[in-house]
């Protein structure tokens, strides 16, 4: 494959501070390069605390080890929904979320409660999963004054109820996996309506401590797992490269640019998609180096 390679960067929003600390400087830094993004917030309870029950995954602790979980997130948010009630974060920053949507950046819903989703979409009910995106797009209504067109699940937990949720709302696309290129997605014998762009690059928190990606190699790491004439696409976090890692990000950006690397976005890039013409591919539970647990992730 040849030509220029397309990256579309995708913003999670997962906690409260993310949102009032976070979005800013991501936005700031995109704008700098004349890029579009594609931000996805959570737009309910903080409830991060609760994530502790993690532990008991495999990989679990290699993660918060690397990823110095604390200087990330901040002691006040890995206590929220444990020792302190989780702030409602659509209603706290729907100033500042509203500001992203004025200044050209896609938005849409990352979720209701991450870690309830994340941790918790595998044993739900059809009911239960429909409820919590209801809720979701309910607030994202309140705060944005339309209908969310996108969204991108919480830790890329999806399954057949997500996607039953998504073509009942009739989303323009998702973005919940992680794979290789646009498809449509299918569990099991039913294929599904909404097309799926998934993330193709690691995300920064799947790479940082570990010996074999030195800090300051990663921009060059990065800009070489780019794909010629094809659609990447690289999800940052608001808490992570909004926050601590906002300068390493520019650097990104700005290595990308001079490399004549082609930002898009992405709901652009669906706009393009003919559905009649993507691949049907199956949405498997699987799992990814670097993370812990599993996800969604693109099939045959």
């Amino acid at each position: 494959m040849t030509g220029r390679p397309r990256l579309a960067i995708k913003i999670d929003v997962d906690t409260d501070r993310g949102t009032r600390e976070g979005i800013a400087p991501l936005a700031r830094a995109l704008e700098k390069h004349n890029i579009l993004g594609t931000f996805l917030f959570s737009m309910g309870p903080d409830n991060t605390g609760r994530a502790i029950k993690r532990i008991f995954r495999p990989g679990f602790f290699a993660k918060v080890s690397r990823t110095s979980v604390v200087q990330v997130y901040g002691l006040r948010t890995l206590m929220n929904g444990v020792l302190l009630p989780g702030p409602d974060i659509a209603k706290r920053n729907a100033n500042l979320m509203r500001a992203i949507a004025l200044s050209g950046h896609e938005t849409g819903i990352h979720c209701w409660d991450h870690v309830f989703w994340q941790d918790g979409l595998a044993t739900m009910s059809l009911e239960r999963t429909r409820h919590e995106f209801a809720k979701a797009r309910e607030a994202y209504v309140r705060v944005f004054g339309h209908a969310a067109r996108t969204a991108g699940s919480a830790g890329w937990q999806a399954d057949a109820k997500s996607l039953e949720a998504y073509d009942e709302a009739r989303l323009d696309y998702a973005s919940d996996a992680r794979g290789t290129e646009p498809f449509i997605p299918r569990v099991g014998d039913k294929v599904f309506r909404t097309i799926q762009i998934p993330t193709t690059l690691p995300t920064l928190d799947e790479l940082l401590g570990r010996p074999e990606y030195p800090e300051s190699q990663l921009v060059d790491r990065y800009l070489g797992w780019l794909k010629p004439g094809a659609l990447n696409t690289l999800t940052v976090h608001a808490e992570l490269e909004g926050m601590r890692y906002a300068g390493w990000f520019e650097k990104l950006l700005a290595a990308a640019a001079a490399r004549d690397v082609e930002f898009v976005n992405l709901a652009a890039e669906a706009k393009k998609l003919d559905p009649a013409k993507l691949p049907v591919a199956e949405l498997i539970q699987g799992t990814v180096d670097g993370r812990s647990g599993t996800m969604a992730v693109q099939g045959a």
